[in-house]
């Protein structure tokens, strides 16, 4: 068996064990079979990194669907970008899972929770290694489903339950787009493989193609589901209502980047497509700001880190709108880092405040939880765009290439960075900073936590620091390595966006910098100066109230969506399922049952009369029989 085969087999079979026997498995068992099976898989994606070639490697498990000239495999690639995504997946996922045996120790579910994190992993792992766009869409739907198994874990929380519907169900969605675009490249190229694919669009195929913005177009829409962009990204926010292992592992290393991954998958295609080029930047943008204007005024720790986690995806998708594909990739990678890092370390902080997540009854924490401050702090930093951490050098290279592409983008980009900087230095001061402003039961309890939940925190704090060194551009003096790496994947785009001259990124990097900077000064101003702390929900009043909640975009949704589809089967309730079915169809079987229950009562178990009904019927037998006869006598 090769050791690409491997990196999914390991989770799986964690899963099966687990999963199987849950009930048996011994408790700290569970944990550790699950954690060694992500930590194998990270091993083995070390090992194939370490050994790849720069040849795209095909390894065919098996033949799997043959239909006339079509033949799809159930097959994995491996290329430059896969193994990259094996290593973010593995490797953060590994540290999520160290982390949960500490978090979830108590937890009456602890080896289903853990079955259902290795399933959720396998699934991932097939999603990027597929070598075709139906294996993808395997992994797809899989991690889809193990989201709602996770988000509603405690499902004796019916608000729980109903965020995992949510997820669910607007995953659909974005699904259906994502299967039609799947049709559309069977249709047109006869294979779903991404080599033929891409090596078919070399003949002949020109820019503005109408079938290829269509099959573009559909599958950004299932992107947008997975992604969370507008309009189908109201169910991220109410993801966090899962158990905080979850939410890293959804938010950072998993599921929301698989929008992202697909359309660098298909770079090919996008880059064909200018006009959903276009849509995909504008809707990345414009989810950026929505998102980051709402984190503004959230008061729940990991609510603020739901609404960052979507604005951060807009960032990705505004790279990928001006074909910034190795850029965006960069913030996936940098963003796993310190978005992990920033769940992990607000679970830490729920953690020692007894289930807590307001802010507003936080406060004066760095004291008690040292390790939790100092890796929150570092993700902070990096997450605003501060150098020298790893979000200062993957932003701001998304950044310079959208100012090429349209300086009015650039500077909304810009204000959303700096709403960024201002929302998370916001939560970082409100829940570190200041007295504390909980119960004196919940200061007496206050603690750090144990060492397998601090110490991928210290992990990936370090990795926060320092991930932005991977790809240090020629302007500061590096060499682009993971753009260099990644540059065989775009053989067959016909296009690639390049950055603006170094005098130019240099001032746009300056500037950037000092707004992000200014940006923090004034939440220290606000929460640190002043020691403003957040009204009461009551009192919030205006446009505040509007932002604080949502927009009210989910109660549109409610009113456009929700309650007409309600109403409408209601009606079929009570009035297609009443009068058609129960009337129409089940009338008649309660019309011969009411017939048959009169009939029986003919048998009353006299045997004369009996016999009396046994002549007379074999009388008209007889009679109807020579009725011709009888009747041509009588003439």
């Amino acid at each position: 068996m090769s050791l690409i085969t491997l990196i999914p087999l390991f989770p799986l079979i964690g899963f099966l064990i687990n999963g199987i026997g849950f009930n048996i498995v011994p408790k700290n068992l569970a944990g550790i079979i699950s954690t060694a099976a992500a930590l194998a898989s990270f091993c083995c994606a070390v090992v194939l990194f370490m050994n790849f070639s720069g040849e795209v490697q095909i390894a065919k498990v098996f033949d799997w669907i043959t239909v006339g000239k079509l033949n799809i495999s159930m097959s994995f690639q491996i290329d430059q970008l896969s193994l990259l995504m094996l290593l973010i997946i593995t490797g953060v996922g590994s540290l999520i899972h160290i982390y949960s045996m500490g978090y979830m120790s108590h937890d009456a579910g602890y080896g289903k929770f853990f079955s259902f994190l290795n399933l959720f992993l396998f699934f991932m792992l097939l999603l990027v290694m597929g070598s075709n766009y139906v294996v993808m869409f395997i992994g797809w739907e899989g991690v889809g489903l193990c989201s709602y198994l996770l988000i509603g874990f405690w499902n004796k929380n019916t608000n729980y339950g109903t965020a995992a519907r949510k997820a669910f169900i607007m995953n659909r969605i974005g699904d259906l787009g994502f299967l039609l675009g799947i049709f559309m490249i069977i249709s047109h190229f006869g294979s779903v493989e991404y080599l033929d694919v891409f090596e078919d669009l070399g003949h002949g195929t020109v820019a503005g193609d109408k079938t290829i913005m269509w099959i573009t177009l559909l599958l950004f829409i299932g992107a947008m589901g997975k992604s969370a962009q507008i309009p189908l990204y109201t169910w991220l926010p109410d993801a966090m209502a899962g158990p905080t292992p979850v939410s890293a592992l959804i938010h950072a290393a998993t599921m929301v980047t698989a929008g992202i991954y697909m359309v660098i998958r298909s770079n090919a295609l996008y880059s064909l497509a200018p006009e959903t080029l276009h849509i995909v930047g504008w809707v990345g943008l414009a989810t950026a700001l929505l998102a980051a204007s709402i984190g503004i005024f959230q008061n729940d720790i990991k609510k603020v880190l739901a609404y960052s986690t979507v604005s951060q995806l807009g960032y990705m998708f505004m790279g990928l709108g001006v074909m910034a594909y190795s850029s965006s990739f960069f913030h996936v990678m940098t963003h796993a880092f310190f978005k992990a890092l920033l769940f992990l370390g607000a679970g830490s902080v729920i953690h020692a405040m007894s289930d807590e997540q307001d802010i507003r009854k936080m406060g004066g924490l760095r004291k008690a939880l040292p390790i939790t401050f100092w890796t929150f702090l570092i993700a902070t930093i990096a997450i605003s765009g501060i150098p020298p951490f790893a979000g200062f050098f993957s932003k701001d290279e998304i950044l310079a290439h959208v100012y090429e592409h349209s300086p009015l983008m650039w500077g909304l980009a810009l204000a959303g960075s700096v709403m960024t900087s201002f929302y998370m230095f916001r939560l970082l001061f409100l829940t570190f900073f200041g007295e504390f402003r909980g119960t004196k039961e919940q200061e007496h309890h206050l603690h750090e936590s144990p060492l397998s939940m601090t110490l991928p925190l210290m992990i990936l704090a370090v990795l926060s620091a320092v991930g932005g060194f991977f790809n240090v551009p020629h302007l500061l003096g590096g060499d682009s390595k993971l753009a260099n790496f990644m540059a065989p994947l775009f053989a067959h785009s016909h296009a690639v966006a390049h950055a603006a001259d170094e005098s130019l990124e240099k001032t746009l990097m300056i500037i950037s910098v000092i707004a992000a900077i200014l940006s923090a000064g004034i939440a220290y101003y606000l929460f640190i100066g002043k020691k403003s702390v957040p009204v009461a929900d009551s009192k919030v009043a205006g446009l505040q109230k509007v932002i604080y909640n949502k927009y009210y975009i989910d109660e549109l949704y409610d009113t456009i969506f929700v309650k007409p589809i309600s109403a409408l089967s209601k009606f079929f309730y009570s009035v297609i399922d009443f009068l058609v079915i129960d009337l129409a169809i089940e009338g008649i079987g309660k019309l011969v049952k009411g017939l048959s229950s009169e009939a029986r009562l003919m048998q009353d178990g006299r045997t004369g009369v009996y016999l009396f009904v046994m002549v007379l019927s074999i009388a008209v037998i007889i009679v109807w029989t020579l009725k011709d006869f009888i009747l041509v006598g009588f003439k």
